[in-house]
């Protein structure tokens, strides 16, 4: 996947000087800090122990012989050394009536002290570019009923909810006892 950096201007703030991070697709050394913000996004959404991923099975899913998945990460260097402040990890989906691909968003991410310069913007602007370009449908994700900041700020982008859907799931027992045609 090939992509420019893009600058992402970031607010200055008492706390931090003026700066420019980059958005970017992920590249291997990126896979330990993209596991560490999903962990932080578990604990995010009440399940810390929920997350079974490891940076190995991680990098082959990105970057192995047929990766599935894609990422973009936002870096800042301020501090003299790359630090990845948040992802987005998408992959392709279909729409048998529009005819044509479009983007699922897994999960997007940015780090609390990182909130509110503009990199989920950033993140989801990257993604709705790619999709126009490659002339997909649509970008798509799901969230948590309950997270009204996220919730917010999706509808700020113009983004709306499918009410009349449901989102259905077949994991662990359940998942295993269907395949095995019970």
């Amino acid at each position: 996947m090939s992509s420019s950096s893009v600058a992402v201007p970031r607010r200055a703030d008492s706390s931090r000087p003026p700066a420019r991070a980059s958005l970017r697709p992920a590249a291997p050394h990126d896979v330990p800090s993209i596991l560490e913000l999903i962990h932080e996004l578990a604990v995010y959404e009440k399940e810390p122990d929920a997350v079974k991923n490891s940076v190995e099975a991680l990098t082959d899913q990105l970057f192995g012989e047929n990766p599935a998945i894609f990422a973009h990460v936002v870096e800042d260097s301020t501090s003299g050394s790359p630090e990845v402040l948040g992802f987005a990890l998408w992959f392709l989906n279909y729409s048998t009536w529009e005819g044509t691909h479009g983007i699922y968003l897994e999960d997007l991410y940015v780090r609390p002290e990182a909130r509110a310069r503009g990199y989920g913007k950033a993140l989801l602007t990257e993604l709705a570019r790619i999709a126009v370009e490659r002339g997909y449908a649509r970008v798509e994700w799901a969230v948590l009923k309950w997270n009204e900041p996220s919730i917010g700020f999706y509808r700020s982008l113009g983004a709306s909810p499918l009410d009349e859907w449901d989102t259905f799931r077949l994991t662990g027992d359940a998942l295993a006892a269907f395949g095995a045609g019970r």
